[in-house]
């Protein structure tokens, strides 16, 4: 399920095709559960359950005791609810203290709150080379070679 808005419904309407950044232009209600793709290039506010995909350009807000069971894609979201699936965040996103995130993010800018709740692989532009330490396991077995070593000669 794909929502959009036309051209032809902002000029019967009135609404401006440029709307500001803080002007919401999708709610889903608390009572309201969508399922399928779900897209916007405008803001939206989620107050009930998504279960499918989300998109917008532009900001997602999921509210306390909202539900959003799908993949994310936004230009920046604010999570008070529970999200299960990964986000890809282009600019900023927060976790509230009440905010849970199942799944792997990837942001560039990320704000969480204490009490927020994580659970997946967080990553960064800027790190995509990082080296990833070596287990406790790998080095104590490196530690014994070395001493058996040591102990033959």
């Amino acid at each position: 399920m794909i929502f959009q808005k036309s051209s032809v419904e902002e000029d019967r309407y009135g609404v401006e095709p440029s709307a500001s950044k803080d002007e919401v232009e999708t709610i889903v209600g608390p009572s309201v559960n969508v399922e399928g793709d779900f897209a916007s290039e405008g803001n939206i506010i989620v107050k009930g359950t998504v279960a499918g995909s989300v998109r917008t350009s532009k900001f997602l807000t999921v509210e306390l005791g909202a539900k959003v069971l799908a993949n994310v894609r936004a230009g920046s979201a604010k999570i008070s609810g529970d999200v299960r699936g990964n986000m890809k965040i282009k600019e900023s996103l927060e976790i509230t203290s009440t905010g849970k995130v199942g799944g792997d993010i990837e942001v560039k800018t990320l704000i969480v709150e204490a009490g927020a709740a994580i659970c997946g692989k967080v990553s960064m532009p800027g790190m995509e080379n990082c080296e990833k330490p070596s287990s406790a396991k790998s080095k104590s077995s490196l530690i014994s070679k070395k001493s058996e070593e040591i102990i033959a000669a």
